[in-house]
């Protein structure tokens, strides 16, 4: 039978369909459930997102995993952002994990302190990190409670590997397994800050612009070629952005972001006093992070890493050709693959 070229195109466009239908059938769907829990501070609220495949339940210590974000952008557009179609959350779904974000209270979708709206300099740093412990605490504790657990996984980032480090170091056990993602330890050598430390204020405010430049910091013109996917950085702003609406409303638009971190850069961490003592933890520990990290240096986690004397076991792992933020880059994927394989691998025998 001879087929026209109109026939031909109506089959293709029909098989190209099956086809997509069938790939959709094949990709599991993913349970998304938000909520707020109560924080430590009177009045404020913490902002949970968890997901997990589609009618799973039951899951175990060992298939748990919360994420607690760093210094100035909020957990719910660095780990359920869908770049390039799927998010870490998403990944970690499809794993068969039941998997949770929290967006400190001043962050992202959690409730902002009465200070937010006030001038920046009325008012003393927000957030400190024991404020920030405590919040993961809260979160913790609702997530063991409705899930009938005794402990769960954590994974930090940056700032968040303090908060989760701390939470670890002074409650064991309520922590299954540790992530360290770009470890912020003692600083070495002066820092440079735009911030008076001496007129630090509640919180500080971030422009895009400061953001893509802090994400370029120190590389090369050909370090950064082909570093972020075209539309990445559009994608991830335009997210982070519309977190603040107070803030995105201004002309530039900014995101503001609590100075409680800042606070504690000055008074411990550039004086080589460290918030947490890694000594006490003693659950298996991962600690990865990028070659290009300017904002967390290697030399953090090479001081770090030996300070884990009482860990059942401990990897350290330094991926090619990303920054501090490798999490929202071309190699994000190798970031992913590094944290499976340690979440999933049996304890060494």
């Amino acid at each position: 039978m001879h087929t026209t070229p109109r026939r031909l195109g109506v089959v293709l466009v029909a098989l190209m369909t099956l086809m997509a239908q069938a790939r959709a059938q094949d990709v599991p769907e993913i349970a998304v459930a938000e909520r707020m829990v109560p924080a430590p501070q009177n009045g404020l609220e913490i902002y949970v997102r968890n997901k997990h495949l589609t009618g799973a339940a039951g899951f175990d210590a060992a298939h748990t995993l919360v994420f607690v974000h760093g210094a100035t952008y909020p957990a719910s557009t660095s780990f359920d952002l869908p770049l390039g179609g799927r998010s870490w959350m998403d990944d970690l779904a499809r794993h068969g994990y039941d998997v949770y974000l929290l967006d400190l209270p001043g962050y992202g979708r959690s409730t902002r302190p009465p200070e937010m709206d006030q001038p920046a300099s009325a008012n003393p740093p927000l957030e400190t990190t024991d404020q920030a412990v405590a919040a993961l605490g809260a979160v913790v504790d609702d997530i063991l409670r409705r899930q009938g657990l005794a402990s769960l996984d954590v994974m930090g980032w940056s700032w968040g590997t303090a908060i989760a480090g701390g939470f670890a170091a002074e409650h064991p056990e309520k922590v299954h397994r540790l992530v360290l993602y770009a470890a912020l330890w003692v600083i070495e050598g002066p820092i440079a800050l735009k911030i008076d430390p001496d007129h630090l204020g509640a919180y500080r405010m971030v422009s895009r612009e400061d953001a893509k430049k802090r994400w370029l910091s120190g590389l090369t013109p050909e370090q950064q070629q082909g570093l972020i996917p075209e539309g990445w950085f559009t994608q991830w702003a335009d997210a982070t952005f519309a977190t603040d609406p107070k803030g995105a409303a201004q002309n530039p638009p900014v995101l503001r972001a609590p100075n409680g971190v800042v606070f504690d850069i000055l008074r411990y961490w550039q004086k080589g006093q460290p918030t947490w003592d890694p000594a006490k933890l003693t659950m298996p520990v991962l600690m990865v992070q990028a070659e290009w990290d300017h904002d967390t240096p290697p030399y953090m986690s090479h001081t770090l890493f030996p300070l884990i004397t009482h860990a059942p076991w401990k990897e350290y792992v330094m991926l090619g050709e990303g920054t501090h933020t490798i999490v929202m880059e071309k190699n994000r994927r190798q970031l992913f693959q590094v944290v499976q394989d340690f979440l999933d691998m049996p304890a060494p025998r």
